[in-house]
């Protein structure tokens, strides 16, 4: 590979973007990232006192969120000992930016020194007894996108993809928490009934549009991953509801206060 190719490559821009940050931030080195997806915003209040906030776009590589609920803000936290590095919003597969915008905040993360991350999104639920607002572990995953953000015979292990250590640690905080296997689809179109039973059949108990990449990511960069779904829904046809976004955004809102207790206990503990 010739070195401008190798200048230009998408763990170079993250190593561009870390270096920015830390500039940025008069943090040195960060412990644990968090990515919050749609409806986790409130919670990060309870994490800890924001050291400071810089604007995503102010960093290379980055582009403005492009979603409601979405805050285009990387926030670093201070939380007992740690360092927290939280990005306040994500980009979306579906948005048409490519893998390697999609997975360029877990990269730079990386780079800025995390040995672990929380990814979080919103998603719908394909057991009954998930109530909107509910919280559930990612076990597993089914990534439906067809891609990767992992280019040539570069072999990753992802059998333990989603840290058994982290979930034992989360059971031991809250024992109420139940886990599950979240799909993955590429969106933005929420799922259609037959595709949920798909879902479900092949072993799934979330469905979602974000999230595997950014762990496959994660894994590659040799970082722990904790995986938090907030079911914000019932998926389609598991009930009689239309689907609808402003119904995720006030599940996610009605949540938010459990979701920050959660993470401000477990998020020390990594």
């Amino acid at each position: 590979m010739s070195h401008a190719a190798v200048q230009n490559s998408p763990y170079e821009l993250a190593a561009h973007a870390a270096e920015r940050l830390a500039e940025l931030t008069g943090v040195e080195r960060h412990d644990v990232a968090l990515v919050l997806g749609s409806g986790w915003l409130p919670a990060v209040d309870a994490l800890g006192d924001a050291t400071a906030e810089v604007d995503t776009t102010d960093l290379p590589g980055f582009s403005a969120a492009a979603v409601a609920g979405h805050s285009g803000k990387i926030r670093s936290v201070r939380a007992g000992d740690k360092q927290l590095l939280v990005f306040l919003s994500r980009t979306h597969y579906y948005e048409g930016k490519g893998v390697d915008a999609v997975v360029h905040g877990v990269r730079t993360a990386a780079r800025a020194g995390c040995r672990a991350i929380v990814l979080t999104n919103g998603c719908g639920g394909l057991k009954p007894s998930w109530t909107p607002g509910t919280p559930v572990l990612i076990s597993d995953h089914l990534n439906l996108t067809g891609k990767s953000p992992i280019v040539g015979a570069t072999f990753v292990d992802l059998t333990d993809l989603y840290s058994s250590r982290l979930r034992a640690m989360c059971r031991e905080v809250d024992p109420s928490l139940d886990e599950g296997v979240y799909v993955q689809f590429p969106g933005p179109h929420y799922e259609t009934p037959a595709e949920v039973r798909m879902a479900g059949i092949l072993g799934g108990h979330l469905v979602g549009m974000s999230t595997t990449l950014e762990a496959i990511a994660a894994r590659e960069a040799g970082m722990e991953v904790l995986g938090i779904s907030l079911v914000t829904n019932l998926a389609a046809g598991i009930s009689d509801q239309p689907l609808n976004h402003a119904e995720v955004l006030e599940a996610g809102r009605a949540a938010a206060s459990r979701m920050g207790d959660l993470l401000g206990r477990i998020v020390p503990r990594i």
